[in-house]
């Protein structure tokens, strides 16, 4: 049996990626509490309710296990209606929790990554429009000082707006996130906002903390036409890599967003990227179906032989991951996947998406791609949005009705990636036999 290791720099980071939303539990001051309070909102009318507790404490059992599984670092958000829970108030115990993780993750020999915008804004923003509001980037640059100051003790590695694109897409587009209202010319507006919210951000946390990197996170789905013979197929593909994977980070160097047919200039949002955070998780294929028009004309599917989830919603397509980290290699900047994973309740595909992504991202790496950490996701099932609890992506299960944590063969799996810092023969054969003759030929 061949044996070997494809080793990662000295220095990567090896961590988990969450939201605060998904995984604290009790916030009821945000769009999404109301949104989950609306009849057929949320797959089987299911509620976040306590999440996975981390407001009640059971961070700190969850990062003692990310730390003893080898983990040198973890990504976590912030919640913006727990810091300002009123236009006109800040809340300083909120803010210390937040030290307190952050800190957690310091002595535990984890580097912190801070989202600060990861899909939820406060119900008092929401119910002025959110990021309709031309107000609002000025009021996110607020609330950005207020937590930079109060957590640069410990964190430097900063993400201000968590994938703008699925967040325009999802609430604006298709309508299955808040506001749920599918219209052009407000998604143009959103997204124009979140670019100059996040440009005011950028400056912000550099003025506050000038060794800080700051970067966004771009969900990257690799569409590719269905029939490459069919013009509709070719010219929808075009369409959405543009609108949903392009738009943003080139605004982000040009200062230029062209998105939905429709043009402004943001110049303020050029040259305001340290890193290039890219979440993958999948390719796809795209079919014009003049039916579909509450999917803009597109139907989605994989392509043949891929292993799909249980759910059908996503699929195990590693040289897609490799594809990404081509498109983010030319932005010139060093690269971190900031989000990687697949719902796998039974933990049976995991183990070979996680060593199959991992090992393309090795390949990029192994031909000087500036690549720095890798983010699973996730480290604990968590409150999967629109999804409710139907979709379980972590390294640990979770039971939530007791909140007892399960340990699934991938977060060992995933361990002993992080301490080789690699994947080794002797990995893969232990938990991944079916794709050792891939990785390790002869």
């Amino acid at each position: 049996m061949p044996q070997a290791t494809f080793h990662f720099p000295n220095g990567f980071l090896w961590g988990t990626a969450t939201a605060a939303y998904q995984v604290e539990g009790n916030n009821r001051n945000n769009n999404w509490s109301a949104w989950e309070n609306e009849a057929g909102r949320i797959k089987d009318g299911a509620k976040a309710g306590l999440a996975c507790d981390w407001w009640g404490g059971r961070w700190k059992e969850d990062f003692d296990r990310a730390a003893e599984a080898g983990q040198n670092a973890l990504r976590l958000s912030v919640e913006w209606s727990r810091i300002q829970p009123a236009p006109d108030r800040w809340d300083q115990d909120a803010l210390e929790h937040y030290r307190q993780m952050v800190r957690g993750l310091v002595e535990r020999k984890m580097t912190p990554m801070v989202t600060l915008h990861h899909f939820t804004d406060p119900l008092w923003l929401y119910e002025r429009g959110g990021w309709e509001d031309d107000a609002t980037p000025a009021l996110f640059n607020a609330f950005v000082a207020k937590t930079v100051e109060a957590l640069k003790e410990y964190v430097n590695l900063w993400v201000t707006i968590n994938e703008p694109n699925i967040y325009t897409a999802l609430g604006y587009v298709i309508g299955l996130f808040p506001p749920g209202n599918p219209d052009a010319r407000t998604a143009f507006k959103v997204y124009r906002n979140l670019l100059r919210g996040h440009a005011a951000a950028y400056r912000t946390i550099h003025s506050v903390q000038p060794q800080a990197r700051v970067g966004v996170t771009i969900n990257r789905t690799a569409f590719v036409p269905a029939r490459r013979w069919f013009p509709p197929d070719v010219l929808l593909t075009r369409f959405f890599n543009w609108n949903l994977n392009e738009a943003y980070s080139a605004a982000l160097t040009s200062g230029k967003l062209a998105f939905l047919f429709r043009r402004a200039r943001v110049p303020e949002a050029a040259g305001t990227q340290d890193f290039i955070g890219l979440n993958y998780y999948d390719r796809r294929q795209l079919i014009f179906d003049p039916g579909a028009r509450d999917q803009l004309y597109a139907q989605q599917q994989f392509p043949r032989g891929v292993e799909i989830s249980q759910s059908g919603e996503f699929g195990n397509t590693p040289d897609g991951m490799y594809d990404a980290l081509k498109w983010a290699k030319r932005f010139e900047l060093p690269i971190i996947v900031t989000e990687n994973g697949i719902e796998d309740e039974a933990d049976g595909l995991r183990p070979r998406y996680l060593v199959e992504n991992i090992h393309q991202m090795w390949h990029a790496v192994n031909i000087s791609y500036p690549i720095k950490g890798y983010f699973h996701w996730t480290l604990v099932d968590n409150f999967e949005w629109a999804r409710g609890w139907t979709q379980r992506f972590g390294l640990w299960g979770l039971d939530v009705a007791t909140q007892a944590r399960l340990k699934r063969k991938s977060a060992d799996l995933y361990a002993a990636i992080c301490k080789e810092n690699g994947i080794s023969s002797e990995v893969v054969q232990r938990y991944a036999p079916e794709i050792f003759g891939k990785l390790f030929p002869g």
